[in-house]
């Protein structure tokens, strides 16, 4: 009975606690955002980059084409 009884009144000091913490904080200014401003964006033409396209997919074609022709034989012999 006694325990039943510790039971009820945390549980009802939880509820009453939680209830006074949950309406805390209402004295306060309200916080009012200011109004958005929306301008027209402004339109950029499309810039060129500093290389052509064509530049990086050749430099790795390349790099790969190098690397290929210095690999060693596979057999193990070495070329005089």
């Amino acid at each position: 009975m006694l325990k039943r009884m510790k039971a009820a009144v945390a549980a009802t000091t939880a509820v009453v606690l939680s209830g006074t913490v949950a309406s805390a904080g209402g004295l306060s200014d309200a916080i009012v955002e200011a109004p958005v401003i929306v301008e027209d964006p402004v339109e950029v033409g499309p810039t060129g980059g500093s290389l052509p396209g064509w530049v990086i997919p050749a430099a790795i074609v390349a790099l790969l084409i190098g690397v290929a022709s210095s690999s060693d034989d596979d057999d193990g012999e070495k070329r005089r």
